[in-house]
């Protein structure tokens, strides 16, 4: 539920280049870091193709990066520090349609930790997380609604208008959701107000709408008061 840089689909789709594959195998198959060099004599690859390829995967967040001297030497004259790749401790998963059971753990986590040390029902404090994680995810993504509609899709939900409310067509919680209904509908409403206020989408509110195809949750649009 996080709109981060990187996107599972888009990582995965990186791999699907043979020689981007072959890259990547070549680095995950060693425990120490190689350098551009090591893997471009390995595969008998052009070093700047290599170079280009292994850094697609680093942006994609599938290698991780650094740089050290391979000699050991310091100092002047020493050379400057290679750049090396080494398989990164990020997890891809792809689920379609998308899915945040890893992020539901997390808020249940510690919505726990913070009930024994507060006293509160678990209930109530995973409400409190839902809604600050939503509010400070809104707030990254700016005002106004046409980013309020960015970040609900970045999230998963499959967000559509319909007529003056906002539909959200998936629920990323969703098995969760169909076993732990009223728990987790509550958490992902809590979650989605977080996010209306995060981007200062006035003017919506978030209600609980269960129907079949659609998350429990429904965005609905506040009627304006004029004066008469």
């Amino acid at each position: 539920m996080d709109p981060a840089p990187h996107s599972d689909i888009s990582a995965v789709s990186a791999l699907d280049e043979p020689a981007r594959r072959r890259l990547y195998d070549f680095v995950r198959r060693h425990r120490d870091p190689v350098s551009r060099d090591d893997a471009a004599e390995a595969l008998g690859m052009a070093r700047q193709t290599a170079a280009f390829h292994l850094d697609k995967l680093a942006e994609e967040g599938l290698l991780a990066v650094g740089f050290a001297r391979r000699s050991g030497r310091t100092g002047p004259g020493a050379g400057r520090p290679s750049k090396l790749y080494r398989r990164s401790d990020r997890e891809v998963v792809v689920q379609l349609p998308e899915r945040s059971y890893e992020l539901a753990g997390q808020l249940l986590a510690q919505a726990i930790d913070d009930s024994e040390r507060t006293g509160e029902p678990p209930r109530v404090t995973l409400g409190r997380r839902a809604r600050d994680l939503g509010r400070a995810v809104g707030t990254e993504s700016g005002p106004g609604d046409a980013e309020f509609l960015a970040t609900l899709e970045r999230c998963g939900y499959e967000p559509c208008i319909e007529g003056a409310d906002i539909a959200l067509v998936n629920c990323p919680f969703h098995s969760l959701a169909e076993g732990h209904t009223e728990m987790i509908c509550g958490m992902n409403l809590e979650l989605i107000d977080g996010l209306i206020d995060g981007t200062g989408s006035g003017g919506r509110v978030a209600r609980l709408a269960p129907a079949d195809g659609y998350c429990c949750v429904r965005i609905e649009t506040t009627p304006t008061l004029t004066d008469g």
